[in-house]
């Protein structure tokens, strides 16, 4: 399971080292073989390789004539990349990855549950006030309304 924010620089050739708590768990859930892909909220997700499969096979499995679908499948299919976490705990983002979330050297990693959400930390800052703002005009949506922490 895999939460909590850590502010992170890329190096210049696009290594991120992944934060030590999460290195032990990737390497005995994955080998540390993971999946990097585009999100369309403009940032990059970053699954072990096993919990994306299932994802892949069911958006390959959407009807390719459906434009919708097709989008999907051209976005989160199309630039899924198979990275493997070296020595030093580090993956390497690709340059299509990296400009599609206008990742410079300052990214957010962002847990979430089973996969990683990879932000641009401005981009980050800008989405997460969105969001706070959205929760404080709108409340929270129906299905979480017996929710209490």
């Amino acid at each position: 399971m895999f939460r909590g924010v850590a502010k992170l620089n890329l190096d210049s050739k696009g290594r991120l080292a992944v934060p030590a708590k999460h290195r032990d768990a990737l390497l005995e859930q994955c080998a540390g073989k993971l999946i990097v892909t585009a999100d369309p909220s403009k940032c990059l997700l970053v699954y072990p390789q096993p919990e994306w499969e299932p994802i892949q096979q069911k958006l390959m499995s959407m009807p390719s004539f459906n434009a919708r679908a097709r989008s999907l499948q051209r976005l989160l299919v199309g630039y899924a990349e198979d990275v493997e976490m070296d020595s030093a705990g580090r993956i390497l983002v690709s340059s299509p990855l990296r400009q599609f979330a206008a990742l410079d050297k300052h990214v957010m990693l962002v847990g979430q549950g089973h996969k990683f959400e990879l932000w641009d930390e401005e981009q980050w800052i800008a989405s997460r006030d969105a969001g706070l703002e959205l929760q404080n005009q709108e409340g929270l949506p129906p299905e979480m309304e017996d929710f209490s922490l």
